[in-house]
């Protein structure tokens, strides 16, 4: 499974002729490419979970752009087993019914307050951030840590958040939503803030994946 966020940035790509899209774009074509070379496992048998914000102006000249991420999820979907995730605070998905339609396509699972079964893999997500209504993906911290609350009921073998919680000295993120995830049992995988090391374990045994600007290849060991 291949696990990333937070790659706002843009590069040439082959597929393209030159014309500069999103990195994650380029990072599901160099994948494949290195998978004909058998230097990572078969991306047909290989699951992507995105962890948001995905997008950067057309020219890369300005940090914090928002805009539309379905490239990115189809450039994965086209060449993996299947694609889930979240959105970030700058991942749009089109119009309301464009967005409607996208959902649909196949191998594409966009998570927010639900959870979907993979492979026999439980993957829970909520999307965006907490924070005041009137920009995208965006919602009150009560509202954002009861949806993550919701979730875990149904333990979720993972559960991916664009915003994570935090974890000891220079692993910012929300306090609230380390209370509420931390002894779950489930991964939390998580972008918006890096972290200089990745892992973290929490008190009470929660591991977190933090994956911004990160790609992060995990793979199952059978026990």
């Amino acid at each position: 499974m291949l696990v990333t966020s937070d790659l706002q940035g843009r590069t040439a790509l082959n597929e393209a002729g030159g014309a500069l899209r999103l990195l994650g774009e380029a990072l599901a074509e160099e994948y494949a490419t290195l998978a004909e070379l058998d230097s990572v496992p078969d991306p047909a048998f290989t699951g992507v979970v995105l962890a948001g914000d995905l997008y950067a102006a057309p020219a890369a000249d300005r940090l914090g752009a928002t805009g539309d991420v379905r490239d990115v999820w189809r450039a994965f979907a086209a060449r993996f087993r299947w694609v889930s995730g979240v959105a970030g605070n700058h991942d749009l998905f089109g119009k309301p019914s464009e967005q409607a339609r996208f959902v649909r396509e196949p191998g594409v699972h966009l998570l927010d307050g639900r959870q979907v079964e993979l492979d026999d893999l439980r993957i829970a997500g909520v999307g965006g951030i907490c924070g005041r209504s009137g920009k995208p993906n965006r919602r009150p911290p009560d509202e954002f840590v009861a949806a993550v609350r919701r979730l875990l009921p149904a333990r979720p073998h993972l559960l991916v958040l664009h915003e994570g919680p935090d974890a000891g000295p220079r692993r910012f993120g929300n306090p609230d939503v380390r209370d509420a995830v931390d002894g779950r049992g489930a991964l939390v995988v998580c972008g918006h803030s890096h972290w200089h090391d990745p892992l973290a374990e929490l008190p009470g045994g929660t591991q977190v994946l933090n994956v911004d600007a990160r790609a992060v290849l995990l793979e199952r060991v059978d026990r």
